[in-house]
């Protein structure tokens, strides 16, 4: 099993989960966090007055799937986060060694 990490814009937030849904993937964890990429913040105007933004608020969706599934799922978040502008996010990719049904206590695979 993997974990896959999707940092994206919030603004896409609901046409990746749209796709993954159609794709089978309903499962996951989402929440908001702040960050900065390699665009390093940005710049905005406010009363005359230029302010640097230095973290910008994303969104983290967190899923958990087998092997086989992951790049099906790395191409459906890709396609869907996809804006074609510096800050559309990152992907990534960890092991995960086990995983236990708090509920019933059962090991999933």
């Amino acid at each position: 099993m993997m974990k896959v990490e999707a940092i994206i814009r919030p603004e896409r937030l609901e046409q990746v989960k749209k796709a993954l849904e159609e794709k089978g993937f309903v499962g996951m964890t989402v929440g908001e966090v702040t960050g900065r990429g390699e665009q390093k913040g940005i710049k905005l105007q406010f009363r005359g007055r230029t302010m640097d933004v230095d973290l910008l608020p994303k969104v983290r969706i967190e899923l958990i799937v087998k092997d086989e599934a992951v790049d099906s799922l790395i191409e459906t978040i890709s396609t869907a986060a996809r804006t074609g502008r510096p800050g559309d996010g990152r992907i990534f990719v960890i092991p995960v060694a086990r995983s236990v049904r708090v509920r019933t206590g059962e090991e999933v695979v």
